[in-house]
This record gives C-alpha cells, sequence and structure tokens, in this order.
C-alpha cells in the first residue's frame, strides 16, 4: 500500500517545507513524519540533497530506535525502515537524525503486508521552539565512550542524534510538540561562528527562515504555522569565532552592546509573531566563557527594566554544570542531565505558561 506525503493520516512535526504536497521537504534536525499504520513493514521513497558527512536517517518503531544509512544518490532511491514485522498495529517515526549536513524530499511509504494507514494521534496543544546550535541539535551526542572529553576524531556525523537532544527530551517529558532549529556551528551574526564556510550564516538570517541556507534555496518561514508557548533561545556558543580575523570578545564593551542589541531584536521580533510567549534563555553545559551568560543576564535585565518583555515571561536558566562539564559535545547522558533540570524548570512555572500566549496556528 503506498502512502502519499499529503495523506491527511501522517502527522508531521518540525519546519517542514509543504509547498510541494507530494514532495514534502525536511531541512531542521529533529523534524519528523509518524505513521500509525497495520502491516509488516515500511520502505520510504525519497530524494536526498547532499552537503557533508554520512547520510542517516532515525526510525522508531513501537518505541524501539533504530536508523538506516544510505548511499547519496541524484535520483529518488527507496530505504527500508522496518521490515518482518508482526501482521498488526504498529506507530513509526522516520526523523531527521542531523541538521544541514544534508535535507531530503519524502515521496511516499509503502506499507508491506496487509497494508493499512491508521489515524494519527492527537496532536498535543503545548508548543515548544528552540534556536540553538549543534548541542541543541544533539552533534556528536552518541560517542558515548567521549563522555567528558573532546570529539572523537573520527566524526563524520555518525553520532549525531537530534533525537536524544536535551530540547527533544525535554519537549517529550512535557508532552509537548517541538520546533527544533538548531543549526551546529551557528552564532548569532552572520561572518561568524562556524556555519556555513566561508559565507558563514547566523541566527540573525536563519531564524524566520524555512530554509536558511543558499543551496536550498533560502525560503520565509510563515509564523502563522506555528505559534509555541515556550520559547527557548540557545546560542552564544560559537559567537567568539570569527573566521579569517580576530576573534570576537563578548567581554569588549562596544561589541558586547552591539551582540545584546541584535539578541533583543530577534527576540522581540519573535514575540510580535507569538503574543505572549515564555522564553528561556539559555547556553549549556559545553565550556564557553561565562561572559556570554553574564551578557544573556543582562539582556534579560535590561528586556523587563524597558518594559518590553513582563518579567514572569522572561528567564534566564543555568544549568548547575553550565559552561564546565565537558571540553565536547555533551553525550548521551548529559543531555539528558540538561534535559532533567531543564524540564523540572519549565514544570515549575506551572500548567499556565501553556494557556496565557496566543495559541491559534494552522498544524499540517
Amino acid at each position: 500500500m503506498f502512502i502519499k506525503p499529503s495523506d491527511k493520516n501522517l502527522y508531521y512535526m518540525g519546519r517542514i517545507d509543504f509547498s510541494d504536497p507530494e514532495r514534502v521537504k525536511f531541512i531542521y534536525s529533529g523534524s519528523y513524519v509518524r505513521m500509525n499504520f497495520k502491516g509488516t513493514g515500511v520502505k520510504a521513497t525519497i530524494r536526498n540533497q547532499r552537503f557533508y558527512n554520512v547520510m542517516e536517517l532515525g526510525v522508531i518503531v513501537d518505541g524501539f530506535e533504530s536508523k538506516v544509512t544510505f548511499e547519496h544518490k541524484e535520483e529518488d532511491i527507496t530505504l527500508t525502515l522496518c521490515e518482518n514485522l508482526e501482521q498488526g498495529e504498529h506507530s513509526l517515526i522516520l526523523f531527521k537524525r542531523q541538521d544541514a549536513t544534508h535535507s531530503y524530499e519524502l515521496l511516499g511509504l509503502e506499507i508491506d503486508g496487509e497494508g493499512e494507514i491508521l489515524p494519527p494521534p492527537e496532536r498535543p496543544a503545548r508548543k515548544m521552539e528552540v534556536f540553538g546550535d549543534s548541542v541543541s541539535a544533539g552533534a556528536v551526542c552518541e560517542a558515548i565512550e567521549y563522555t567528558g572529553k573532546c570529539d572523537p576524531e573520527e566524526n563524520q556525523g555518525q553520532y549525531d542524534n537530534s533525537w536524544h537532544s536535551y530540547i527533544s527530551i525535554t519537549a517529550r517529558n512535557l508532552g509537548a510538540q517541538l520546533h527544533n532549529n538548531a543549526q551546529g556551528g551557528i552564532a548569532l551574526f552572520d561572518g561568524s561562528g562556524y556555519y556555513h564556510c566561508p559565507t558563514h550564516i547566523g541566527v540573525e538570517s536563519a531564524y524566520d527562515k524555512l530554509c536558511y541556507y543558499p543551496e536550498g534555496p533560502v525560503t520565509k518561514w510563515d509564523f502563522s504555522k506555528y505559534i509555541p508557548q515556550v520559547v527557548v533561545f540557545a546560542f552564544g556558543q560559537n559567537d567568539p569565532h570569527n573566521e579569517g580575523g580576530e576573534d570576537f570578545d563578548i567581554s569588549d564593551a562596544e561589541y558586547r552592546a552591539k551582540w545584546k542589541n541584535r539578541y533583543k531584536e530577534i527576540l522581540l521580533d519573535l514575540r510580535s509573531h507569538y503574543g505572549n510567549p515564555t522564553f528561556i534563555l539559555i547556553t549549556t553545559v559545553l565550556m564557553h566563557n561565562p561572559d556570554c551568560d553574564n551578557a544573556i543576564e543582562e539582556i534579560k535585565n535590561e528586556l523587563i527594566a524597558d518594559g518590553l518583555v513582563p518579567e514572569n515571561k522572561l528567564y534566564h536558566f543555568l544549568f548547575t554544570r553550565n559552561g564546565k562539564a565537558t571540553p565536547g559535545h555533551p553525550r548521551i547522558p548529559e543531555q539528558c542531565e540538561m534535559a532533567e533540570e531543564l524540564t523540572a524548570f519549565i514544570s515549575n512555572m506551572g500548567d499556565s505558561i501553556w494557556q496565557e500566549a496566543l495559541t491559534v496556528s494552522i498544524d499540517n
């Protein structure tokens, strides 16, 4: 039984391109399609666009996780996601493990056996969103033997897994939808950080995009399609890096003021689209200069003092081991540590944060 991408029983999550309903394009890490079905297996037909690293997609069938690794080809390819299942009801999630290492178009799903697609689960009313870097994208988190250490030299993306990033775990803990708008190496400003060398793309150019890189090509995001009640800002780690020039110093008064002002502008622009969401400003347990956290604390205090964001809608959260746990990317244990703390922090705010924001949205 062949299922078209436009089938209304498919459940999509993330900033996904539906401009061609029969070639649905996945761009962001953690974005996924879910299908409840009867059958003995599922195949997916895709068209892949590779940029770097190995090509892998994540698969969860009846709660059991696996991955499918494939060779990139400039043609439609069919991937076996699961097979030899007992005939009966099953649930499948096909998710994007990696960030902009690739994008792909879903052309359809094929159910083996006595195939039948079933109604999707009810979509949670709670909605979260994150703007972050490689930690939020789950980069290198599967390199468990390197916990507390630098990244393995042989890493080619095979350790990336967005499903186990702290923000994905937190959203599942809270029973919330999630748009994970994270990209490895990204910094606030264009021309800084590590992403998309040598024409570095920053959060300032990516946050309002559906596709944020020129090879895509670049397309705007329609904010009305998803109105989150909780928005997490999780960048700052990569900002000191200036490829081909002197690195930026957040303690420098001129640069600090410029960085803070642009950070505020983006936050306030999002607020103009979302109504009255709760913003949580963070960095992570990956080692970094604490001056970045001090600047974020100043941003929070200044926005509240200027009456631009209510005090009960803007928080700066620090993890217990913020900026000092590991010189390499957080592995799954450290991602779980962050998720546990962030889950508790948000839970302690009470249920009101999920009702007070503007919640009308267009769900795909």
